[in-house]
């Protein structure tokens, strides 16, 4: 079965988006415990050095995600056509004649 870029590249684009807004929630409420848990997640990466003294402009928030909805959408729609572009391979075959 065929995939669609356009619409993979923007399911991607549109969980990015709901995870990173998300993300920042969590880091505006409970932002102790977004340290500890970034720090945790990076192999123990110290994340509070890069903490900023006050919240992040709205302004940031909304270029970043642009960024990332972008980004995103991007790896899904070429995802898709690389996937499509392999559906006919048959990778079992060629291991067995390596």
């Amino acid at each position: 079965m065929k995939m669609k870029p356009l619409q993979n590249g923007v399911a991607l684009s549109v969980t990015v988006a709901v995870f990173y807004s998300l993300c920042t929630l969590v880091e505006v409420l409970w932002p102790a415990q977004f340290l500890g848990f970034m720090n945790a997640l990076f192999h123990g990466m110290n994340f509070r050095l890069l903490q900023a003294s006050e919240l992040h402009p709205w302004r940031q928030f909304v270029y970043a995600l642009a960024v990332m909805m972008l980004w995103s959408f991007a790896i899904g729609a070429c995802y898709t056509l690389v996937h499509d572009a392999l559906a006919h391979v048959h990778f079992h075959r060629l291991v067995h004649h390596a």
